[in-house]
């Protein structure tokens, strides 16, 4: 079996999945080649939750150029994962008072 952060690379932040994080439902970006089901298991083994759902999608990589070079960043794939009513809400910046 994986190593569940070799599957978890980070959270996805914008103002978006912000949004998202209301209804338990969070962003991240994951291995090319993990499929729904390591997902799950390795947001579950992280962070302690219950998975009810996972889609996810593949983001295609976008042209850049830098003088006259000419070339594309990497494709990367995203996870949407949704948490159960009874699950904790994911912590990913500490609020200082």
């Amino acid at each position: 079996m994986k190593n569940p952060r070799d599957i978890i690379k980070r959270p996805v932040i914008t103002e978006r999945t912000s949004d998202f994080m209301a209804v338990k439902r969070y962003v991240f970006e994951v291995d090319l080649r993990a499929n729904k089901t390591e997902i799950k298991d390795a947001i579950e083994q992280i962070f302690k939750v219950k998975v009810t759902s996972v889609n996810t999608m593949r983001v295609a990589g976008k042209p850049k150029r830098y003088g006259k070079y000419n070339g594309y960043r990497p494709d990367w794939k995203k996870a949407i994962v949704q948490l159960s009513a009874e699950s904790k809400e994911l912590e990913f910046f500490e609020t200082s008072v």
